[in-house]
């Protein structure tokens, strides 16, 4: 199925979900044309197949009317040459070459927190050395290869992470807000190949994009009765695009940040979850090869607050 058949697939959903759907989304459809000169036409043909392929374009626009997030579709778009692209060999070989960086020796190459490092089966936490919050940190891989990872290392990624965060939580109670970053490779903007993650912990309020999805999610609940991520995966499975694995639920964005997004929710960094998150990241790079990824993880509070954070499930996206 291509996306540009989403509106055949509204169109054809039960009353229920069709009257849901437009309730999350605004969809639209138009046209690009263009006149190329008869010298392109090798070119052209090449690269999309044949001319015509290019002189009517259908272009699919999605907006998600609850948090603004939108996405532009073109078939096409996928088909352009890409005149920078490093192949596998390549990347395979910068990786190797990297091999004794500072993350491969962390307790001589990295700063540890005030609060000491925190120790996995297969990772330690280092201190970031340019911090963006007051609580900055890495949590480093043992295995260096970023894109050799199991599931049993995965879950122990998460696990030290989220014990960097109770840590730091007992030097500031009020710094209760955490996230999980893992930026892979230099195009997920990873400045160093060594497989890591960066953690982080402030206070005052969530990151902005998670309190702003709080915020959008408390407003649709006030104006519709119901759970905004209980509908936007409703949705997503109604279309095909969504699917349950235990207790974690999984989407594929209709409105996506960034190329191949996923959303997996769950009510606990729990089993299921981390489970989840090694399938997804392994089928990105075994079946679909992704080469460079982003992963955010978002908690709610890690003690009571007063804000309502009900609904709002532990978030992972996924690029």
């Amino acid at each position: 199925m291509s996306i540009l058949q989403l509106p055949q697939r509204v169109e054809a959903l039960p009353h229920a979900e069709r009257r849901l759907f437009e309730r999350l989304y605004h969809l639209s459809t138009t046209q690009g044309t263009l006149r190329p000169p008869e010298a392109m036409r090798p070119w052209i043909e090449k690269h999309f197949g044949k001319l015509e392929a290019v002189l009517q374009q259908h272009i699919l626009k999605v907006t998600n009317v609850i948090t603004w997030e939108g996405a532009l579709f073109n078939e096409l778009r996928s088909q352009r040459p890409m005149e920078a692209r490093m192949d596998s060999a390549d990347v395979q070989e910068e990786i190797e070459n990297s091999r004794g960086d500072p993350f491969c020796r962390p307790l001589e190459g990295t700063p540890e927190d005030s609060f000491g490092r925190v120790r996995g089966a297969h990772s330690i936490t280092a201190s970031n050395i340019a911090k963006y919050d007051g609580f900055h940190g890495l949590v480093i891989y043992e295995e260096h290869h970023p894109l050799r990872f199991t599931r049993e290392a995965v879950a122990d990624y998460l696990d030290t992470g989220l014990a960097w965060a109770r840590r730091a939580l007992q030097i500031d109670p009020q710094a209760k807000y955490y996230c999980f970053m893992w930026n892979c490779l230099w195009k997920g903007g990873a400045s160093i190949i060594h497989g890591h993650a960066q953690v982080a912990l402030t206070r005052g309020m969530h990151y902005a994009k998670v309190e702003g999805l709080r915020q959008a999610a408390i407003s649709y609940r006030q104006a519709h009765g119901s759970n905004y991520f209980d509908d936007l995966f409703r949705m997503h499975y109604a279309l095909g695009l969504g699917l349950e694995r235990g207790t974690t639920r999984v989407m594929v964005s209709l409105t996506p940040i960034k190329e191949k997004e996923l959303w997996l929710l769950d009510g606990e960094l729990g089993p299921d979850l981390k489970s989840a998150i090694y399938e997804a990241l392994d089928a990105y790079v075994q079946r679909m090869g992704v080469s460079a990824f982003n992963l955010f993880l978002a908690l709610p509070p890690l003690v009571p607050t007063e804000e309502d954070w009900s609904t709002f499930p532990v978030l992972v996206r996924l690029v």
